[in-house]
C-alpha cells in the first residue's frame, strides 16, 4: 500500500511513540487507519468505535443493519421460575419478527392472557403460567410452536 509523506510521517511518530492518538483530529484518525490499515476501539476524540466500520459507535450503522434473527422457525414456549422469586413468568423465544413488530404482537398476547409482560432481547415474557393459552394463540397465527422445558 502507497502512503503520502504526510501519513508515512504520522505513522512514523505514532510508532515511535512521539505522537499519541489523542493529539490528532477525528479526519487524522481515520485518515491512518484508511491507510495502515488497523482499527481503534476507542479514542479519546469519539469514545467508543464499531471495529468493523470504524465510525464512533453512536454512528455505526452496519450493526443495526446485522439485527436480524436467525433461527430455525420454530417458537419455544417455556415456563421460567429461576431468578424470579418463585413466581412463574412464561418466556416466549424464537418469533421471526422484528422489535417493533414483536412488542405489537406482546400487546396483543398480553390482553388475550389478561396480564403484564415484556420484549427483552427478542424474547417474550408474560407474567404467570400462560404457556397453554399462548401455545394455542402463536399456533393461530400460523407459528409452529413447541413446548420446551415440559
Amino acid at each position: 500500500m502507497k502512503y503520502d509523506k504526510e501519513e508515512r510521517d504520522v505513522l512514523a511518530a505514532l510508532e515511535k511513540g512521539k505522537m499519541k492518538l489523542a493529539t490528532l483530529s477525528k479526519k487524522e484518525i481515520e485518515s491512518i487507519k484508511a491507510a495502515a490499515n488497523t482499527s481503534i476501539v476507542y479514542s479519546t476524540e469519539f469514545g467508543q468505535a464499531c471495529p468493523a466500520c470504524g465510525k464512533p459507535a453512536a454512528e455505526c450503522v452496519c450493526r443495526k443493519n446485522k439485527k436480524e434473527i436467525s433461527n430455525d422457525g420454530i417458537v419455544r414456549v417455556r415456563l421460567e421460575t429461576k431468578g424470579r422469586k418463585g413466581s412463574g413468568m412464561t418466556v416466549v423465544t424464537g418469533i421471526p419478527l422484528d422489535e417493533q413488530s414483536l412488542k405489537k404482537l406482546a400487546s396483543q398476547l398480553k390482553q388475550k392472557c389478561g396480564t403484564g409482560g415484556t420484549v427483552k432481547s427478542g424474547v417474550l415474557e408474560i407474567q404467570g403460567d400462560q404457556r397453554v393459552l399462548l401455545a394455542e394463540e402463536l399456533s393461530k397465527l400460523g407459528y409452529t410452536v413447541k413446548h420446551s422445558g415440559w
